[in-house]
C-alpha cells in the first residue's frame, strides 16, 4: 500500500498536476463533443474546491466520482443519438400498452397516459412534480449520507447505481424508444433532433410561474430514451440500500418517495406503464449484478477495497 492510500488522498505536486490536466481535458474534450456549456466550468469548479478545501472534502469529491463520471456519460450521448444506430419503437410500443394497460374512458381505450392527461388536477400536477424533483437529488442525499457513516457501503452504493446506468443506457441505444408525451406532441412519425418536452410537468411549471421544468428537459441527452425508465430504477436503489443499511422509519419515506415518482412517471406521460416496468427490472438487475461481481470477481474486490481505503 503506498502512502496516498495509507493516508487518503493528498495534496501534493503530483496530485495538483493530474487534478489541472483532468480539469482542462474535460472541458476541451465537452467543447469538441458536446459543445461548451456552463454547466461543464461548474462541475470543473466544483471539483477543484472541494479537492483543495479540505481532507474531507477531498475524499468526498473522490468519492463522488463515480457519479461524476455517470453525469460525463450521459451528457456525451447528445453526440451519439441512439436512433442513429437503431430503428426508434413509437407505435408499436404504444399499442402494446394500450393492449396490455388500457382504460376504457367514454367508450374509448386510452392508455393510462391518456386517461391521466384527459382526468389531470392541479393537487396531482403539485404532488407529482415535487415528487418528480426528488429523482436526481434523493439518490445523491443518500450517497452522502453513506459516505458519513460507512464508506464501505457508500462505494456499493455508487457502483451500482452505476451498474443500472450502464444497464440503462445499453438499452436505450439497442431499443430507442419514444416518450408519451412524444406520441401525443408529434403522432407515430418519427423525427429526429426532436427537442425535449416538460410533459405533463408543463402544469407544475404554469401552477407555480416558474421555469423548474423547463429548464431541466430543455437539456436532456436524447428523446428517444424513454424505455427503461431510470427515474424508476433510482428509488429502487436507494430503498434497497435503504433496507441494507437499517435507516430505520427514513425507509418509509424513501418508499414513498419511490412510489411517487413511479406514478408521476406515467401521469406526466413522461413513461409508459412498461417503460417504468423495465426500469424495476434494470434496478433488479444492476443490484444483482453487483452483488455478483464484486463479490466473486477478484479483481473487482480488490478494486473496491482500494477505493474504500484511498477515501477512507
Amino acid at each position: 500500500m503506498n502512502d496516498a492510500t495509507a493516508k487518503g488522498p493528498v495534496v501534493n505536486t503530483k496530485s495538483i498536476l493530474t487534478v489541472t490536466f483532468l480539469s482542462i481535458a474535460y472541458i476541451l474534450l465537452s467543447t469538441w463533443v458536446v459543445g461548451f456549456k456552463s454547466d461543464q466550468l461548474v462541475l470543473v469548479v466544483i471539483f477543484n474546491s472541494c479537492f483543495y478545501a479540505s481532507a474531507i472534502s477531498r475524499k468526498f469529491i473522490l468519492g463522488f466520482s463515480v457519479f461524476i463520471v455517470y453525469w460525463i456519460l450521459f451528457d456525451y450521448m447528445k453526440a451519439f443519438p441512439n436512433y442513429n444506430f437503431n430503428k426508434v419503437h413509437i407505435a408499436d410500443l404504444y399499442n402494446l400498452e394500450k393492449h396490455l394497460f388500457g382504460i376504457n374512458f367514454h367508450g374509448k381505450i386510452l392508455t393510462p397516459n391518456e386517461y391521466w392527461k384527459a382526468n389531470s388536477k392541479s393537487y396531482l400536477d403539485v404532488i407529482g412534480g415535487l415528487f418528480y424533483l426528488c429523482w436526481i437529488p434523493v439518490p445523491l442525499s443518500f450517497a452522502a449520507y453513506l459516505f458519513f457513516k460507512n464508506r464501505r457501503e457508500f462505494l456499493c452504493f455508487a457502483m451500482t447505481f452505476f451498474i443500472v446506468n450502464l444497464l440503462g443506457f445499453v438499452v436505450y441505444y439497442t431499443f430507442p424508444a419514444a416518450p408519451p408525451w412524444y406520441i401525443q406532441e408529434h403522432g407515430f412519425n418519427f423525427i429526429a433532433n426532436t427537442p425535449g418536452n416538460t410533459g405533463g410537468l408543463a402544469r407544475f411549471d404554469h401552477f407555480f410561474n416558474v421555469q423548474i421544468f423547463q429548464s431541466i428537459y430543455q437539456k436532456g441527452s436524447n428523446v428517444f430514451a424513454a424505455m427503461p425508465s431510470l427515474h424508476s430504477a433510482y428509488p429502487i436503489i436507494v430503498v434497497y440500500y435503504a433496507f441494507r443499511n437499517h435507516v430505520g422509519p427514513m425507509k418509509l419515506v424513501l418508499i414513498t418517495v419511490m412510489l411517487g415518482i413511479w406514478l408521476t412517471a406515467i401521469y406526466t406521460s413522461h413513461h409508459f406503464v412498461l417503460d417504468v416496468l423495465a426500469g424495476m427490472l434494470t434496478a433488479t438487475i444492476g443490484i444483482n449484478l453487483f452483488n455478483f461481481l464484486f463479490t466473486k470477481v477478484r479483481v473487482l474486490t480488490e478494486f473496491l477495497d482500494s477505493y474504500e481505503a484511498f477515501i477512507r
